[in-house]
Parts: C-alpha cells; structure tokens; sequence
C-alpha cells in the first residue's frame, strides 16, 4: 500500500520512471521491515483454526472417557500428529484440515479426493503415515498389538457424504466427529477399551510423544 501511494505522487510530480524506482524501494523496505517485526513461529508450535475447533469437539468427549493429545512431534520426523485421541472407539490419529470453502469437495475416479482441481492423496497418504507411526511407537512401548485408525476432519467447504474412506482413511466434516466416535463406539462394541486398557496406552503415548520432543533426531 505505502509503495503505490509513493509511487503514484512521485509518478505526478516528476515522471513514471522515477515513480516505479521508488515505489520498487518502498517495496524492498517494506519486505525488509516486516521480516525483523514478524515473529518467527516454528510450525511444530502453530495452532491452526481447524486444530482449536477439533480440540474444543474432543474437549466435551472427557466424561465419556477419552483422552487427547493435542500436537505431538513425532520423534525422527519433523512432522506432528494434530490429535492422538484413546477411549473406548480405540486409537485414532486425527487430521485437522481448513479448506477454501469456496472450492468443492469431491470424489474422482478410483476413490481419489479432489479439493477443487488439486488432488489431495498426499494428505490421505499423510495421515495414513502418521497414524502407522503412532500404532508402531505404542506397540513397541506396550509390547501389545495397538491399532491407530487414521482420521482426517475437514473445516470449509461443504463435504457431500457422512464419513468415507480412501486409502484407509476415514473422511469427514468436523462438525460429524463426535457422531462418528459414536459409531465407532457401537461397532467396537465387543472389543471396547476399558478404563485400564485406556491408561496403559496413555502413558506409552506420554512417553514416546511427548509435548515438544526433538523433532530432528530420535525419540526417547
């Protein structure tokens, strides 16, 4: 804005050239300003709108036994599972998405998700990996055979079914996620998690994803 206004009186009261010079300098001080008052945020730390709105849904889920963890760095990874949630429907790694409501939503050819024009398989693969990654760490800490069901939840724009799933991941608008924890819980019905069950594989989850570990080198 500063860089136009600049250029526009100079442009008035001498001539296009030197109008264009100045407002290219204004530009670069500008650029140069911002980039030393901008704090740097390392993006393990960013909270994301979708992230707060799934953490606010899954807040209300305690009384009825579940636990999250919000934000764990997955140790040897730079990468960070938004939400590793344990209750009675099991383990679930879940995905915050925040999508331009304005392009559509949709499924091609061979179950693949199309947000718009842009193909979003590397976020199903994504997920799908995160989700491998916490199942591998918690069975390893536990000695038991853990089960992490990934699950991506997307804010924006309007998503045209319940729940889906493409490549192993279930799909849904967020505003479903408390529905479909209870469908979870009813088709886990024999082999629902107990009180017990559900501390044990808390306390490996504490342990090898801890809030802010290493994100360059191993876990602990």
């Amino acid at each position: 804005m500063a860089a136009g206004v600049a250029g526009i009186a100079i442009a008035i009261w001498l001539n296009w050239r030197l109008g264009v010079t100045a407002a290219a300098l204004v530009a670069i001080a500008d650029t140069i300003y911002r980039s030393k008052t901008t704090a740097f945020v390392p993006a393990a730390a960013r909270v994301s709108s979708a992230q707060r709105r799934t953490r606010r849904r899954l807040a209300m889920l305690r009384m009825n036994g579940y636990v999250t963890l919000n934000a764990r760095p997955i140790p040897g990874s730079d990468q960070v599972i938004d939400h590793l949630v344990i209750g009675p429907a099991g383990v679930l790694a879940v995905d915050s998405e925040r999508w331009d409501r304005r392009l559509p939503v949709r499924l091609a050819v061979g179950g693949q998700l199309y947000h718009g024009p842009f193909s979003q398989r590397h976020r199903l693969e994504h997920a799908r990996w995160e989700a491998a990654q916490a199942a591998r760490l918690l069975s390893d800490a536990t000695k038991l055979e853990i089960d992490v069901r990934p699950v991506m939840v997307i804010y924006g724009p309007k998503i045209p079914w319940k729940v889906i799933g493409l490549l192993g991941v279930d799909v849904l608008s967020g505003s479903r996620l408390r529905k479909y924890l209870r469908r979870q819980l009813r088709a886990r019905r024999p082999k629902r998690l107990d009180e017990q069950q559900i501390r044990v594989i808390q306390e490996a989850a504490e342990q090898v994803l801890p809030p802010g570990a290493d994100l360059t080198g191993g876990g602990s």
